[in-house]
């Protein structure tokens, strides 16, 4: 039989639950596959909020959604709980953005734009979201901004203001095909090297081909992208391009198009090529934005979605680990030459020995 008081199918732990106290600076102790792993270890129900709120979970059934995952903790909470937080957020996003960037050098940095629908809107909400990495590999957001369509003047914005708090060029940027980042990044960061993200790319190229050829055309991408050395990569980039530019011309160019800016992770340090070929870190943090958009329309005005973005990315961003390598990253913002994920230097000494 079916117990009429168990919780909703979407908020049922998978391992057992460890005692939670009521106490708020604690740790919430409990594991569930469903939950990303910055929400189940948060030290506060700031972390829960948003994330139970881009689920789709209303203001008025925070409550009962709180006390299947909180118990003791969630007695109280109300829908005014949820309203007074957006608005503390609302404060500590403004204060966020007003935050000095001229104490710290960045190397990389990886740029999307992630879009939400909105209650009794049209028109997707877009957030321009900027990461970086430091010179001590912390990865930290720099900009979370709404935007219009990924315009070139939405970017262009956006970078006019982390250079006004003083930012300064990084060595590499990291981002899909949408060229209004790239033409804002060119303008004000005219230094700065191109990386296109071989997710989106590959996506792209793929769905330009049909399903039957795509089993196969996968393989050959991916031997590209994870070549040893830049001479070996264009070996397979141009046997991908001989296989399939006759037949399937629309995808061949689709790559075509993009071949120096895929391979820029080559003239970095091979320890940072996982990272720094796609834009995965800001793709895994708002991945559960992009799960919740497709289920619902939106129950959240264009100020809330932003301020729960804020608070969501803000929460992950304190369980990120530092970047693979990252004791090279002042290496490459000094501008150290690098071949094929090897300091130039060091490439030399190999030779003549």
């Amino acid at each position: 039989s079916i117990n009429p008081h168990s919780p909703p199918d979407c908020l049922i732990c998978t391992e057992p639950a460890q005692k939670v106290r009521s106490n708020t600076a604690e740790p919430v102790s409990f594991r569930s596959s469903l939950i990303p792993p910055y929400v189940r270890k948060s030290r506060s129900v700031e972390a829960f909020v948003p994330w139970l709120y881009l689920k789709g979970v209303s203001s008025g059934e925070m409550g009962e959604a709180m006390k299947v995952l909180l118990g003791v903790r969630a007695e109280g909470f109300s829908a005014s709980t949820v309203t007074r937080l957006t608005r503390e957020w609302q404060a500590q996003m403004q204060e966020w953005k007003r935050r000095d960037l001229s104490r710290e050098r960045f190397a990389y940095i990886w740029a999307d734009g992630i879009y939400c629908g909105l209650r009794a809107e049209d028109v997707k909400l877009c957030v321009l979201v900027v990461i970086g990495v430091n010179e001590h590999g912390e990865k930290k957001f720099l900009a979370i901004e709404d935007g219009q369509r990924e315009s070139s003047e939405s970017w262009r914005e956006v970078f006019r203001d982390l250079k006004r708090r003083g930012f300064e060029s990084p060595r590499l940027a990291v981002g899909d095909g949408a060229l209004g980042f790239w033409g804002a990044l060119d303008e004000l960061y005219p230094d700065t090297a191109h990386q296109r993200c071989w997710v989106h790319k590959m996506s792209n190229i793929l769905n330009r081909l049909p399903k039957s050829v795509q089993m196969r055309a996968k393989p050959a991408l991916q031997e590209i992208w994870m070549a040893e050395t830049r001479d070996e990569a264009n070996q397979a980039f141009d046997r991908f391009i001989d296989t399939y530019q006759d037949r399937y011309p629309q995808a061949a160019d689709s790559l075509l198009k993009d071949r120096e800016e895929l391979m820029a992770f080559y003239d970095f340090p091979a320890r940072h090529w996982q990272n720094i070929r796609t834009t995965n870190p800001i793709e895994s943090t708002f991945a559960t934005i992009r799960h919740r958009t497709r289920r619902s329309k939106g129950c959240l005005n264009r100020i809330g979605m932003l301020c729960m973005m804020f608070k969501l990315a803000r929460c992950a961003e304190t369980r990120w680990r530092r970047l693979c390598g990252f004791r090279q990253l002042g290496q490459v913002i000094e501008g150290v030459k690098f071949k094929d994920g090897i300091e130039v230097n060091q490439l030399c000494d190999q030779v003549a020995a």
